[in-house]
């Protein structure tokens, strides 16, 4: 299966397109203002090797662009960047618009689950603001749970939030035995031991201009940036997992932020009963991701389940 070749944009319907309107974000949340700072080139910019400043841009854009009056997340957790999680919504858009003679199909009937959703819950709240979709979100550590939930109710959204008990687990305690999802996603782990996770992070210092520092990441706890055999170990146990529950999700999908994984994962595809599988590539910049997506179904009963939607 090739992938989809994309330009060096983001999703065209992704709102940062363009890029940060640092007057508008600044207008919108006034905390910002005291962050932005002005670069050699004259352009204003936030310095982003400052954990505050990233978040407290995080809070302007999601204030801005998504509706979402309150977030706040632990100085320990991940804050991540949002035009390029947006963007993985926006795919997984498309994806579902093949099925639907090319129309998105929004709105609470469709049922999504992110795996992994932490603390910062950053595809709910812009998939929910984009499609309306419902998203379930599991997460196998108890206190970023207890924080999605909190973000969740001070914004006034029905996500549904689940703590995953058992770490080896997945889907199983998750999906329960009534559920039908049109999506999985999955932003997995990227390391496989603390110790890369280090020196991933100080790689990213370097590359700054800065001195490493002793966190790891730019905020990340160990479950969110490493797990034993890194992500070709966690997506393949999750490929591996999918097939107990190939009836109650239209596709399965997860990032893959390393090319040479893709060859582990469609060995791993080749030995279970899956109708379908797409490699989508992504860009941002320079930086060129992808996601795969698999599905038990075949595209005649997937577009009779969309059809039935309506």
């Amino acid at each position: 299966m090739k992938s989809k070749q994309v330009s060096n944009k983001l999703h065209p319907r992704n709102q940062h397109l363009h890029g940060y309107d640092l007057d508008l974000l600044c207008d919108k949340h006034d905390a910002l203002t005291p962050f932005i700072i002005v670069t050699p080139a004259g352009s204003k910019s936030i310095d982003f090797t400052n954990n505050t400043a990233v978040k407290t841009l995080n809070q302007a854009l999601l204030k801005a662009h998504y509706k979402i009056d309150f977030w706040d997340i632990p100085e320990h957790n991940l804050c991540p960047p949002i035009p390029g999680r947006v963007d993985y919504i926006h795919y997984l858009a498309d994806l579902l618009s093949d099925d639907n003679q090319q129309n998105i199909p929004t709105g609470r009937q469709i049922k999504v689950l992110d795996i992994g959703t932490g603390a910062n819950l950053v595809y709910p709240l812009t998939g929910n603001h984009e499609y309306n979709w419902h998203f379930t979100g599991s997460d196998i550590d108890a206190n970023s749970i207890k924080i999605a939930k909190q973000i969740a109710q001070f914004n006034g959204l029905k996500i549904t939030l689940k703590h995953q008990k058992n770490a080896s687990s997945i889907f199983e305690n998750i999906i329960n035995q009534k559920d039908l999802f049109h999506l999985t996603l999955c932003n997995p782990p990227f390391h496989a031991s603390a110790e890369e996770a280090n020196k991933g992070s100080q790689r990213k210092w370097k590359n700054l201009g800065k001195s490493p520092k002793n966190t790891l990441n730019f905020g990340g706890q160990n479950n969110e940036l490493w797990c034993e055999g890194g992500e070709a170990q966690f997506i393949s146990n999750m490929i591996a997992q999918s097939e107990q529950f190939a009836e109650q999700v239209i596709w399965f999908t997860s990032l893959v932020s390393k090319k040479e994984t893709l060859k582990v994962l469609e060995n791993k595809l080749s030995t279970l009963p899956i109708a379908e599988y797409k490699i989508i590539d992504m860009a941002q910049g320079q930086k060129v991701s992808r996601f795969i997506a698999w599905s038990y179904f075949d595209k005649a009963t997937r577009e009779q389940i969309f059809e039935e939607l309506v």
